[in-house]
């Protein structure tokens, strides 16, 4: 053999770099006791190296593609053509075509064979490359398979690959291009199995679907398939479907189709023997692959031949466990209002701030709530507070609960405490509040001032004890109390008023505009640098082409510059530790990347008068006060009345005292978060100087213990960061769940209601009112563009985004409860919302007129005109 061709028992499973992905997987599953593959060879990337590569034409062409913009359909199909062309039209070595023909002939003269492209980065483990490359069925000949081989060259630069990569960050030079060559089964029926079900992602359930002939139909989505789940060697549903038509090999080569006798139309195309026998052999591929497969098979007379078999890249992972008893996990990122992946030091950060075990699954953290559901004596709370934060959730608890085998109950004792479940305190001292403010400033200011003269490995000891500190603040008795107190008066007054008068929701407008509102104040203030900007036509124009942060520097040369720069300045002094996605430390505060104000900023100037913040503030306070009035003076109507009223005073009162507080914990978590961000950055950039690390931002790559670590011993593994990157750009596009099981279950739960008008989108109410307008789908607060009556749609919102609520007129999300960030600053600004309406960004479209009731908890799609 030559290095250009391998047969696919010499092929090293490990040498994806030589014979691509699916060559290198057929490798490993030829060393699998009991498994069929069919006979064959791969022309390695060698080959498509010596052949390919050498072209200067190819060069040019690969450079002009990378220069585009991965969004640009036209441009992208163009320039693949081109390059599909000139592969396609390449003169293949005259020594290449005889090793070809000589192991065709170790096959068989006139052997039908398969032609199938194996890519470097196909069949991986964080991204499948499923469907990108082309595959060539019962082709014929030495010369014919030389010619398809040129063309699974070619598909390298489909237009779906060439987008693939762009999408996945692969550059287009990374990757080259190996063919497998087997000896073509003619199945009786083929299909294909997955070892964990690719809907629910459970990994105890098969899902295998087949199809009468070749299985090229069913890959296609161009045929429908008989379906099974199989779990535990059992077939635990079937669905049969008729089958008119199938596809066979042609005698003279390629592929055609042929009517199916009517007598076998409705027969299964496998015995449920077949399909516990394919099940089990899914099984032992998968143990000894170690993840979750996608198979392709087929069957003929000796029986099932596996002929791919690729990672499933679509399930979101399972938290490691140290045995094998069944777990439950609820999201702490549906929780934060922030389901995005978080990188290694986020994560890591995160943890040591919560101080409380918590398990990693995708990027994300999940809490392992097991116990405590498992335990009648603490279940019924624990699901009483998470329903009123997250319905969804709970649902997804009492879905895993309703199976009996799943998760038994534990005895009494068994189960954990709940913090927070039982009522706390409804009075509370108004004076405490400044103090618990004053005292997390000050702590922020020590903090800042003191770690200026720390640095190298004492830096981390020191960031350790700073978070107990900050630990002590976040869980501080009397700061619970407040959040607890405003918690409970919320929804006593919810309760009670529905109860009393019939009126849902009358605590929102009870909320509007109340004091310590850390997060409100936050967008008034930029209202308030907008009156600023807004009187400089010199500065707006400027700030309308600003693309790079060191825009501050050039205001002065403007004139006004100096003092647009004092005001937004003065804000970021403030606010500048705010970003999207704040609890992880790695993201890109304001401070640091100004220019992700300038589009919120720019917004305000164009669409409020001068002196907005003060008079929206003062309107929201009328209503409120308004809205006081009118509550009591209806209760005193009732019997026993003043009681009534005279209680529910006592509750607006603790109401509109602490519920502004509830922001304020973050604030002071996230104002800490900057600090030791700089600090440790700080660090990086010495480690870039002394040729440790290629740029300080890879420390956001390491744990925190890692990066102690890094800077002790000036040595750093740079295969993990690489593989950590490639990790998280897997891990940002997977959807992560409400509740996840130890089984891979993912469940998002539902809301189970017959009140709502047809066609409308359920959510949890979290802001009363309603209101219709004009959607405005926004999936990055940087291009948002909301004119004052739109409706803002998006999938979560955190405090950063309070200064986009100033304009929007409503808010619906896909996540969120009702004490999250959101929709607490949704109440206090009055907007009616409603939140975890589940696939809202995509089931409402930009531009859409829509209706959102954030009384009773639900959103309209509205006719156009």
């Amino acid at each position: 053999m030559s290095a250009d061709v391998l047969r696919l028992e010499d092929v090293d499973p490990a040498g994806i770099s030589d014979v691509g992905g699916k060559a290198a997987q057929l490798g490993a599953l030829l060393r699998i006791e009991g498994v069929r593959v069919p006979a064959g060879f791969c022309v390695t990337t060698a080959a498509y190296r010596r052949v390919v590569e050498g072209s200067r034409e190819l060069e040019a062409r690969v450079d002009r593609l990378r220069r585009l913009d991965p969004e640009d359909r036209d441009g992208i199909r163009a320039r693949s053509a081109e390059l599909r062309r000139v592969i396609e039209g390449i003169d293949m070595p005259e020594d290449l075509v005889g090793t070809i023909t000589r192991e065709l002939t170790e096959l068989g003269d006139g052997t039908a064979c398969a032609v199938r492209s194996s890519a470097t980065a196909e069949d991986l483990p964080t991204a499948s490359f499923a469907g990108q490359q082309d595959t060539y069925l019962n082709v014929v000949g030495a010369a014919a398979v030389a010619d398809h081989v040129r063309r699974c060259w070619a598909s390298l630069f489909t237009e779906r690959a060439v987008t693939y990569r762009m999408r996945n960050g692969i550059d287009h030079r990374a990757v080259r291009m190996a063919v497998v060559v087997q000896r073509m089964v003619v199945p009786e029926a083929a299909g294909v199995l997955f070892t964990a079900d690719p809907v629910t992602s459970d990994r105890r359930v098969a899902s295998i679907e087949a199809v009468l002939g070749l299985g090229e139909p069913l890959v296609s989505g161009t045929a429908t398939a008989d379906a099974y789940r199989v779990r535990d060697d059992r077939i635990a549903s079937r669905a049969i479907a008729t089958k008119e038509r199938a596809t066979v090999a042609h005698p003279g080569g390629g592929t055609t189709e042929q009517p199916v006798a009517a007598a076998q139309q409705e027969l299964p195309a496998l015995t449920d023997e077949q399909v516990v026998e394919l099940a089990r052999l899914g099984r032992r591929i998968e143990a000894h692959l170690g993840h979750p497969q996608d198979i392709e098979w087929c069957l003929d007379a000796d029986g099932f031949h596996i002929v791919q078999s690729r990672p499933i890249t679509t399930l979101f992972p399972v938290p490691g466990a140290d045995d094998d008893a069944n777990r439950v996990y609820i999201s702490v990122g549906h929780q934060q209002m922030m389901t995005d992946a978080m990188r290694p030091l986020g994560l890591s950060v995160w943890q040591l701030t919560a101080g409380r075990p918590m398990h990693e699954a995708g990027g994300r953290l999940f809490v392992d709530v097991t116990h405590i559901v498992a335990s009648p004596a603490t279940r019924a709370g624990f699901l009483d507070l998470i329903g009123r934060s997250d319905p969804l959730i709970r649902d997804g608890l009492e879905t895993v609960l309703d199976r009996d085998d799943f998760l038994p109950s534990l005895p009494d004792e068994a189960g954990e405490v709940v913090a927070g479940v039982a009522p706390a305190p409804m009075d509370i001292d108004p004076t405490v509040i400044p103090e618990l403010i004053a005292r997390t400033r000050a702590s922020v200011e020590a903090l800042a001032r003191d770690i200026r003269t720390v640095q190298g490995e004492a830096l981390f000891d020191f960031i350790v004890e700073d978070i107990q500190q900050l630990r002590r603040l976040l869980f501080d008795p009397q700061s619970t109390q407040v959040i607890m107190a405003a918690m409970q008066a919320s929804w006593w007054l919810d309760d009670r008023l529905q109860e009393w008068l019939g009126e849902k929701g009358a605590a929102d407008t009870l909320t509007l505009s109340v004091p310590h509102n850390v997060t409100s104040e936050m967008g008034f203030a930029l209202l308030d640098v907008a009156d600023v900007i807004r009187r400089l036509p010199e500065v707006v124009a400027f700030l309308r082409t600003v693309e790079d942060d060191g825009f501050l520097d050039e205001l002065l040369a403007l004139q006004g510059g100096a003092a647009a720069r004092d005001a937004i300045c003065a804000y970021l002094d403030t606010y500048g530790m705010r970003c999207v996605g704040e609890i992880d430390i790695t993201r890109p505060r304001w401070a640091e990347r100004p220019t992700a104000l300038l589009p919120l900023l720019l917004a305000d100037v164009e669409h409020f008068d001068h002196g907005a913040a003060a008079r929206l503030f003062e309107e929201g306070r009328d209503r409120a006060q308004a809205k006081e009035r009118e509550v009591l003076e209806r209760l005193r109507s009732l019997p026993d009345g003043d009681s009534k009223a005279d209680e529910a005073k006592r509750k607006i009162d603790v109401l509109r005292t602490s519920i502004g507080y509830r922001e304020h914990p973050k604030y002071g978590m996230v104002s800490r978060y900057l600090i030791y961000k700089r600090a440790l950055l700080a660090e990086g950039e010495r480690l870039v100087r002394a040729g440790v690390l290629a740029e300080a931002e890879d420390i956001f790559e390491l744990r925190f213990d890692e990066l102690r670590e890094a800077v002790r011993t000036s040595c750093v593994d740079h295969e993990l960061i690489r593989r950590r990157k490639a990790e998280h750009r897997a891990n940002e596009a997977l959807t992560p769940p409400r509740v996840l099981t130890s089984d891979g279950e993912a469940l998002t739960g539902a809301y189970r209601r017959d009140d709502l008008p047809p066609g409308a989108l359920a959510g949890l109410a979290v802001s009363a009112g309603t209101v219709e307008g004009r959607a405005r789908v926004v999936l990055d607060m940087a291009t948002a563009d909301l004119a004052p009556g739109d409706i803002l749609v998006t999938r979560h919102t955190d405090p950063s985004w309070s200064p986009l609520f100033v304009a929007a007129a409503g808010l619906v999300t896909e996540v969120g409860g009702l004490m999250t960030h959101g929709a607490v600053v949704a109440r206090e600004y009055g907007l009616p919302a409603v939140v975890g309406v589940e696939g809202a960004t995509h089931l409402i479209e930009d531009g859409q007129r829509i209706r959102v009731d954030g009384t009773d908890g639900y959103v309209e799609l509205l006719p156009a005109g």
